[in-house]
């Protein structure tokens, strides 16, 4: 006899079909699908655009037996040698003072690697040394010529060269190893990388100052927008495990500088050691810690547009037309959004057009998604978006009524890219400490980008002249204003 079904269960059973089917298609999605999000209207595009613009042990006894052995040291290789076949820069450093009737006595030669792009070069310090004539030569009397500092004191290494090793590694994603690799094929110079390391750590120690100035320059707002992404480091409690530690990001639109900090975890601890004194609006996904934080506090949350489109994105196969519904209204706003920035409007500008144009199509999108969430209990991929809407689409009517304010998260998204392309290749940072340092360079390098500075160029100078710049006037340095001055002066 067969068993015979309710509608309520068959009901049911059609919910939990449609919602294993999303998170299948989800999957193949992530496995084989392109990673960009197209959305193309059923309908004619220019019925949408307002401005017609696209979008083991044992136990027992044992003997005991007591085994002595002699270990031979091993001896530390010492600094390499530098290839013969490098092309060599010269540069003669005489004395300060004036050496007018003295002796010349011979000359000191020091020699460092640089880099120039696509040239490794050798830098040869030729330092004249004088007698004077009128007294017995000794100590006092001899006069040489005054290396320049170099980023690493008594190190071969100039600015160019760590420079290069720094951007390789954070913006084109080449591991230390692999750098090593290259510089042996292409230029016939053998480097240890624990002598990278040692650079890499040094360099970072002399850019601490530089790095607290930027985390005062980023959080100086009361607009910001943040985001976090995870990081494998090595555990050093237990052998060959990795602990997952994460990189919280917060961006400054208004200066363009960003504030990589890494944390142990992904608790709201984060935000409020790094945020503690923050007021203002912190615009970020859904993510709950936020939520934490922001309780208590003067601090308003402001959404994502882009994390609500996602939701309606993933919805459209199972759910096509409640999810075109929703991604179209959404293709609307990003189009007056797309005018505003084509027209570079000024914030004021962008607050009027917005209140024209894109204020009666959020209303509408909004009231939308509360009304059909009232009356659509559906557990699949529609009813999360719906969901995920309703409680996030209200947090961006400020968006609205502050023109300063961006429609998502985008920009700090882009921020972030590099660390996960990163990842991929380098895998793990090898200590919480490092992970710090990796922190520090992806914070510099993503302000570069912003500021549409060179990351080497900016890098080479920084490193070659931060010791001895006034420490309050750091501000200098910054990739922001470093170009703005960069620019001034050309």
């Amino acid at each position: 006899m067969e068993a015979t079904v309710s509608k309520a269960e068959y009901d049911e059973l059609k919910q939990q079909n449609a919602k294993l089917q999303h998170e299948l298609d989800q999957l193949k999605r992530l496995i084989f699908g392109a990673s960009k999000e197209r959305f193309v209207p059923s309908v004619a595009p220019e019925q949408l655009d307002l401005w017609e613009l696209d979008q083991a042990t044992g136990e027992g006894e044992v003997d005991k037996e007591k085994i002595s052995y002699e270990r031979k040291k091993k001896a530390h290789p010492g600094r390499t040698q530098l290839p013969e076949n490098l092309p060599v820069e010269e540069i003669i450093i005489e004395p300060e003072e004036d050496t007018t009737g003295m002796v010349e006595i011979g000359e000191e030669v020091t020699e460092t690697l640089d880099y120039r792009p696509g040239v490794l070069l050798k830098r040869r310090y030729i330092r004249k040394k004088y007698a004077r004539t009128e007294e017995t030569p000794d100590a006092a009397s001899i006069l040489i010529g005054e290396l320049p500092e170099r980023p690493i004191p008594k190190g071969i290494a100039e600015a160019g060269l760590l420079a290069y090793l720094f951007v390789a590694k954070y913006i084109d994603h080449l591991p230390f190893y692999r750098q090593i690799e290259i510089f042996k094929r292409d230029h016939g110079w053998a480097i240890h990388k624990s002598t990278i390391n040692d650079w890499f750590a040094a360099c970072c120690t002399l850019l601490e100052p530089l790095y607290e100035t930027l985390r005062k320059n980023v959080l100086h707002t009361d607009y910001l927008q943040g985001d976090e992404s995870t990081m494998k480091v090595l555990d050093s409690n237990k052998a060959g495990n990795t602990h997952l530690g994460y990189q919280w990001v917060f961006h400054n639109p208004l200066s363009g500088n960003v504030l990589f900090v890494y944390r142990k975890g992904r608790g709201a601890n984060g935000l409020t050691e790094t945020l503690a004194d923050f007021k203002g609006y912190l615009q970020s996904d859904g993510y709950a810690a936020y939520d934490k934080f922001a309780r208590g506090r003067q601090v308003e949350l402001i959404s994502c547009l882009a994390h609500i489109r996602r939701k309606f994105f993933e919805a459209k196969d199972n759910h096509p037309a409640m999810a075109e519904h929703a991604l179209t209204k959404i293709q609307q706003l990003y189009a007056i959004e797309r005018h505003a920035r084509e027209a570079k409007m000024s914030a004021a500008e962008r607050k009027t057009l917005r209140q024209a144009k894109a204020k009666a199509i959020y209303e509408e999108l909004l009231q939308w998604v509360i009304t059909e969430q009232k009356n659509n209990l559906s557990k699949g991929a529609i009813g999360k978006a719906l969901y995920y809407a309703t409680n996030q689409l209200p947090r961006l009517a400020h968006y609205l009524e502050d023109g300063r304010i961006e429609i998502d998260n985008n920009l700090i998204e882009n921020s972030i890219r590099p660390l996960a392309l990163g990842r991929k290749n380098y895998l793990f940072a090898g200590s919480h400490e490092g992970a710090q340092r990796a922190a520090m360079m992806y914070s510099f390098f993503a302000s570069c980008k912003y500021a549409k500075a060179n990351p080497w160029e900016w890098l080479t100078d920084v490193l070659g002249r931060i010791g001895a710049h006034p420490i309050n006037r750091l501000e200098e340095l910054l990739p922001a204003q470093w170009e703005e001055n960069r620019n001034r002066d050309l």
